[in-house]
């Protein structure tokens, strides 16, 4: 059983990872932390945790930690990685994975010459629904792919600290980051060409952003995101044979479906998963890492995707410049 140790108490970590751990087969909810005095303690009593901190040092320190978790906002990546990395402990790090490439790779690279698994924290990759999907494609299913369509918007608190740059803020950091990272995984590849544009906040970060890629085999993706439009999130794949449709793309539906029309069809194909718990499944995903010394796909660091989401923004920003 790997032990957690958890930095913060925030949202994600009450609807994703706690419930994640202890949903798993092979993790332990070990220790809390969180930087508010005794909020940390007043959630180990309510969610079950052996021990918790008022500091992350103190769960750094901890030998009994093996793992730790990051939903700290993405400012705090970079430092909290390297951290737990020289103490010895495996990183869980909430996406997207740093407020740059150059943080990342610095990340990647300390953990490396530590000894120890850094993973993005994409919980949809790991659900069964993203994993069929994925056969379907890779078997043919849907002949030659096309098309990859993701959309997930919703309107945003505007005081939200998403709309801080420093913080690592925007629609495209803190949701289009899922589009590119599914294009990604069913492209089976890197996107060739990178095009964006967006629509910003006086702050600085984007609001709404657009992005095309185009990768490999001539498949296609379109891209968008948004803090300022209803909420939305799906995913459809399109190929010469027929389209897969995942709605509620990435926080599955209860049961989960995946909707598949053939090209003979008009009709799409309803076809319905056991539930199943993401946060779990990436949790079992990421020990399975740990125990073999290596990143088990579908899991990956977050480098590559770190990089398409760089350049997007930078297209966008170039683009609005021109104007």
């Amino acid at each position: 059983m790997i032990r957690f140790g958890i930095l913060g108490c925030g949202r994600i970590t009450a609807r994703g990872l706690i419930p994640g751990i202890k949903g798993s087969s092979k993790a332990e909810l070990y220790a809390l932390a969180s930087l508010r005095p005794g909020v940390a303690a007043e959630w180990a009593a309510e969610h079950g945790a052996t021990t918790s901190y008022d500091s992350y040092d103190a769960v750094l320190a901890d030998p009994k930690v093996d793992a730790v978790y990051i939903p700290a906002t993405g400012e705090q990546h970079h430092a909290l990685t390297l951290a737990a990395a020289r103490a010895g402990k495996h990183v869980l790090c909430e996406k997207p994975l740093a407020l740059n490439v150059e943080q990342s790779e610095d990340m990647i690279r300390v953990c490396g010459e530590q000894g120890v698994i850094l993973q993005e924290a994409f919980m949809w990759r790991h659900h069964p629904r993203t994993k069929l999907a994925r056969k379907l494609v890779e078997d043919g299913e849907l002949g030659p792919l096309r098309l990859i369509v993701a959309n997930f918007s919703f309107d945003i608190d505007r005081s939200d600290w998403r709309l801080n740059p420093g913080q690592g803020g925007g629609a495209m950091w803190d949701v289009g980051c899922y589009g590119v990272n599914a294009a990604r995984l069913f492209a089976g590849s890197e996107p060739l060409d990178i095009c964006a544009a967006a629509h910003w906040w006086p702050t600085g970060v984007d609001m709404t952003m657009q992005i095309a890629l185009r990768f490999p085999n001539d498949v296609l993706a379109n891209i968008d995101c948004s803090f300022e439009a209803p909420y939305r999130c799906q995913l459809e794949l399109v190929g010469e044979k027929g389209r897969i449709v995942l709605d509620e793309a990435f926080q599955p539906t209860r049961p989960p479906v995946l909707k598949i029309q053939r090209l003979s069809s008009e009709n799409l194909e309803t076809q319905t998963l056991p539930e199943s718990n993401q946060y779990a499944e990436q949790v079992n995903d990421f020990c399975d890492s740990i125990a073999a010394g290596r990143l088990l796909p579908p899991a990956e660091n977050g480098l590559a995707n770190m990089r398409v989401l760089e350049q997007a923004l930078a297209d966008a920003r170039a683009r609005a410049a021109q104007r």
